[in-house]
This record gives structure tokens, sequence and C-alpha cells, in this order.
């Protein structure tokens, strides 16, 4: 008995919608191309329950034929190519003839479609790859494709979708894709009869200003810096950002033939540009576009088209950081060398032999002793009998302040031999104290701690201890508390929130928008008062009184920059991130005064948390020196 059988073109469509169309957000992207392809000028969108329950597309291109209408939901039936030859000269978006098969056997299709020439367009509805009905209909020219109940007839693919919010942002990152390498096209979206974005055709830093000219990041394109270059191989332009507007979660984009691709390599090329100019944790925005010969690029690797593969890669890499390194210089971002000045510099003498390099001479006097030189200081004790019996040590005290019966001059050489030995003392000493040192150093604390006067060095506040020295990082300290407080509110559903004399307004982008949506029960419950003034703006009416006098905007706008660098994939998650983050802005900054009723109240909560040696982050708050360990410093 035969056992192998070709399957329904049903179950074969179904199949290929797996890795064509995972989500709303990539049909979205099949069907903005396709409209891109027929030379559409106006594209509009709308969306309800974030394209789960309708996500429709609406252009102003060239149409389709009755014939045309119905052969384009077949599978591999397309206009873009007609033989493997053109797949090395693709000018199109769409070539594989498979989205809208994939998209119309796990959803509800109905379009209508008419071209300039025909009076009368076509009405076709199709559900489940099956064909319901097909006629002829009056309408606009241009093609209009609604695509309803997306993954009815799959429900184990419906019920892996993501809440709107997710899908809602995952939709927007694709549209950014599309709209940002097609500035000539004018794109309007709508989510359940909101307007999200519209986008008149203009430039591309027109169009880049568009989408990320909102909130903190008013007049966005400032920040950047044009860079272009045409080679024979390649020709690259477009816009990095300057290092000093580097953040964490930056925008970065990279386009070859108006189409959006990712390429690590490339990035790396990107980066070590910039390298020396950013810090470890900070990145620049950056939109790239090239222009290559078709011949020399492969698309056709990955259904999403997303991966591309250059015939010469590491060519072009070169190019690539030979361009932002340019640009980077143009404007004055890398410090210039002033070679008017240039006699001023003192040029080595260039080494003899390479023994010269690798073994330097080194002239010392063995002789030498600091201890006995003519010149060396003796501190001179105060006369104020109240501290006559130590010397100041506060932090803001040096050696070349104390009073001295002979020249202080050359006391540096001897301070700094001395904070060396020292140092290298610490470095190989080992001075965590062991939990058990803490917890029986902190017991003695619980009767004796109002008769304990804390000192501030610093950031760091001290305290004795029977077996040594305890060391305390206020804004770490600090941390703790007020995480443990914001925590117990969040759960009690009881946050104060402080309101403002003047509420203020913040413009956001639609995936800020959906962030802060569904961010905005947990942010309510902590002390925020937000009200939504239209789709994209929300007005600060109050903030946590933990926060005191911080500024409303950045403080929302900070909670959105961490929940868009860390995602929300869980709600306990994202719930301690925003905890975590209100925590870190209201603590003590590290260094400031404190009084020593403050230092003993935080000291007192500090020890009152079940977990007090480490910030919710993992940093290390507080730390015993042990009196061997300080007795080692003093043989």
């Amino acid at each position: 008995m035969d056992i192998i059988h070709l399957l329904p073109d049903s179950v074969a469509n179904q199949i290929a919608a797996g890795e064509v169309i995972q989500r709303p957000a990539s049909c979205l992207k099949e069907l903005v191309e396709n409209s891109l392809d027929a030379g559409a000028t106006n594209v509009q969108i709308l969306l309800y329950d974030s394209g789960r329950t309708l996500l429709q597309v609406i252009d102003d291109g060239k149409g389709m034929s009755e014939t045309d209408a119905r052969m384009a939901f077949e599978r591999h039936a397309t206009s873009k190519i007609r033989s493997a030859q053109d797949l090395f000269s693709l000018h199109t978006m769409g070539f594989r003839g498979e989205a809208l098969a994939s998209i119309c056997a796990v959803a509800q299709i109905e379009m209508t479609s008419r071209r300039a020439e025909d009076e009368m367009g076509t009405r076709i509805e199709i559900n489940g790859s099956e064909v319901i009905v097909q006629e002829p209909c009056a309408c606009p020219i241009g093609t209009n494709i609604k695509v309803k109940n997306l993954f009815y007839n799959v429900p184990a693919r419906r019920r892996f979708l993501k809440t709107d919010a997710t899908e809602l942002r995952n939709i927007l990152n694709e549209f950014y894709r599309i709209v940002l390498v097609n500035p000539q096209c004018q794109f309007t979206i709508c989510n359940n009869d909101e307007v999200l974005l519209d986008l008149p055709s203009g430039t591309a830093k027109q169009r880049i200003e568009q989408v990320f000219g909102k909130g903190t990041n008013k007049q966005f394109t400032s920040s950047l810096v044009e860079l272009k270059s045409d080679t024979e191989l390649i020709s690259i332009r477009g816009y990095v950002g300057k290092p000093e507007y580097a953040v964490k979660n930056a925008q970065q984009y990279f386009f070859v033939n108006n189409r959006y691709m990712r390429h690590p390599y490339f990035h790396k090329a990107v980066m070590t540009a910039y390298q020396g100019m950013l810090s470890a944790d900070h990145n620049p925005s950056y939109f790239i576009y090239f222009d290559v010969n078709p011949e020399s690029i492969d698309v056709n690797i990955h259904p999403t088209k997303t991966e591309i593969k250059f015939a010469d890669e590491q060519s072009v890499w070169q190019i690539l950081l030979a361009t932002v390194r340019e640009a980077l210089g143009k404007f004055n971002i890398v410090p210039p060398i002033d070679f008017e000045n240039a006699s001023n510099i003192e040029i080595p003498a260039p080494a003899k032999n390479i023994s010269d390099i690798i073994r330097p001479e080194i002239k010392f006097d063995p002789t030498y002793n600091p201890f006995n030189q003519p010149n060396s200081f003796s501190p001179q004790w105060s006369d104020n009998p109240s501290s006559s019996n130590h010397l100041d040590i506060r932090p803001q005290s040096r050696p070349s302040e104390f009073h001295t019966k002979r020249s202080t001059a050359g006391w540096e050489q001897l301070y700094n031999q001395q904070s060396e030995e020292i140092n290298k003392t610490i470095s190989t000493s080992n001075y965590l104290g062991s939990h058990e040192d803490l917890d029986s150093s902190l017991s003695l604390f619980d009767d004796d701690l109002a008769a304990l006067t804390p000192y501030q060095y610093g950031r760091y506040i001290l305290l004795p201890a029977h077996n040594g020295l305890l060391i305390i990082e206020q804004h770490r300290a600090h941390v703790c508390v007020l995480y443990e407080q914001i925590k117990q509110s969040l759960q009690e559903r009881r946050g104060v929130s402080q309101q403002l004399l003047f509420p203020e307004l913040i413009d956001l982008t639609p995936d800020e928008t959906s962030l802060l949506l569904q961010a905005a029960e947990e942010l309510r419950y902590v002390g925020f008062d937000l009200y939504q003034f239209s789709p994209n703006t929300f007005s600060i009416n109050g903030l946590p009184a933990i926060l005191g006098e911080e500024n409303a905007t950045k403080a929302v706008m900070n909670i959105l920059s961490l929940l868009k660098e860390e995602g929300i994939n869980t709600r306990e998650k994202w719930r301690d991130d925003i905890i975590q983050q209100l925590s870190e802005e209201a603590a003590i900054p590290s260094g400031k005064p404190m009084s020593e009723a403050e230092m003993r109240d935080l000291v007192h909560r500090l020890f009152e948390l079940d977990l007090y040696g480490k910030t919710p982050q993992g940093k290390t708050v507080m730390n015993l020196i042990r009196i061997n360990e300080i007795e080692k410093l003093f043989v």
C-alpha cells in the first residue's frame, strides 16, 4: 500500500502561512509591500483589535483586472518575476507569490480592485482558500483588501498571539520599516477608529522626524549627521546619530534597495566607527540606505526577506566604516588635530633598536629615602582643645591644607607613594565580610542603634561594629528601602500621589502610547495620575510622592525607555522593572550630605528589611571590614 500522497492546496497553504504569516504584523508587511509594488502614492491602514479582528489596507495603485484578482490568491502566482534569472535583478518588494495565498488560507478575505482603464471593478470574498463570491462592483481606482479574523481556522496559532498592545507594537515596528524607506508615499494608520500616525509625503529626513520627533525626541533629526558615499560597488546615504545623543534603546535601521534588512556584520562596522566615543551601554541611532546592483545581492534566503547576502561583504564593510567615520569627522564630532600649533608638540625621537621599545631604561636612586628629606612635612596639631586629640580626616581635607612648620614642597611624591602602597594592600585583601559576620554585627544594632553615631564619608555611611567597621553605600541603601515601600504600595494598591500645580502634556509615538497604556494600571497604583488627552498625548497630573520635585515628563519617559529596553514579556517582570526604576530615581543621590538623624533613620529602616545586603539589581549595599584586616594596614 502506497503511503506517500500530495497534500491538498488548502493544507499546503496553511503550512506556508506558518513561515510567511506569523502575526498581524507579517500580514501588514505583505499587503503594504504589494501596494507599493503597484505604484501607490497614498496608503491607508485600518486596524481593529490590533489586526486580530480586522486589518484593512487601501491604496491608490494601478489595481487588478477580474482575472488578476482571482489569480493573485493562487500559490506561486505573481506579476513580479517570470524566470529564475529575474531573481538576480529584483526591483520589487515581493516576488515569491506566496503572501496572498498564505493569508487567505488562515483568514477571511474581502477585496475590491479596479484599474484606471476599467469602468467597473471586481469584488472577491475568500474564506480559508475557498472562493465564496466574485462579482463586478463599483469602486475607486486601486485596491482595498480586508483581512478579517486572522487564524480563525487555526485556533492553536490564534491562542499564541500576544495581547493587543504587544501586537500593535509589532505592527508599528513593521510599519516604521516600510515608511522610513518610502518617504514619497503618504501613509495613515488607525487602530480602533483612532489615528495613530498620519504621515504626508516628503524627504527621508522629514519622514524620520515625523515618526520619531515626539515626546522628549522633539527635533530628533537635529541629533543626526548626514552621511553620503558613492563608489562603483555601492552607494551609501543616510544619517547617523551624534555620540552625545546615544541612548540604550537607539533607533537603528539598514535598508538596501528600498528594502529593510538585518545585518549584524554591518552593524559592527558602524559601532567600530564610534569606538571610543560611547559608553558600554549606549548605542547611536542610525538610518543607513544602501543602493547596490541587484545582481550583487541575494534576498531569496528567507520568506521574511530581511536576511540579505552580499557578494562582497568585506568591501562593503570597509566602505561603510570609512563613510561613517568621515561623517562624524566632517561635523567635528571627532576632535580635530591642530596643525597650526603642531610645533608645540614634543615628538619623541625614534628608537635606535627594538630593545629600546620593549625595555626602556628606568633610572632611580637606591639611596633615596623620602622620610629623611629636608622638605618632608610634619602636621601641626590644632590648638583647639575640642580637636586636640585627632587630625581632621574629612573628605575635603588634603595634606596640603595642614599647617606645617617647614616647606611642604615635594609632599605630593610622598603622599602618592604611600597611597599606592595602601591601595595595593586593599586590593589584595578580602573585605567582603561573611553573612555570619554581618548578621552578628547587625544583631548588636537592635538595641544600641540610638547610641551609635553614624559618620558620612563621601557616599558612604560608617558605623562601628564589635568585630570591625560597617560601610553602607547611602544611595543603594535608600534604593532597598524605597523598593520595598513601592512594592508594598503596588500590592496594596494605595500609592500616594503628589498633584502637580501645572499638569504637563507629553506627546508620545504610537508604540510608546501602547506601552504606557499597558502599564497604566501599575503606574496609577504607585502614584502616577495620567489622563489620555488625545490618542498620543497624555496629561501628567500627579507623580508618586516619593519622587519629590522630579521632572514629570522625564519620570514617565524614563519608565517608557526601560520598558522598551527590557520588553514587556510578563506582567510580573515589567511590574518589577517599574518598581526598580522608581526606587532608583527617588533614592538619595550618592554623596549627598545627610544629617545624623537622617543617617540613623535610613540605617534603621534598612535593618528592618528581610534582605538588606543587596539591591534589587544585585549590587552590594554594605560591607564589613574586619578588625584583623584593619590591623594589616598598620603593620
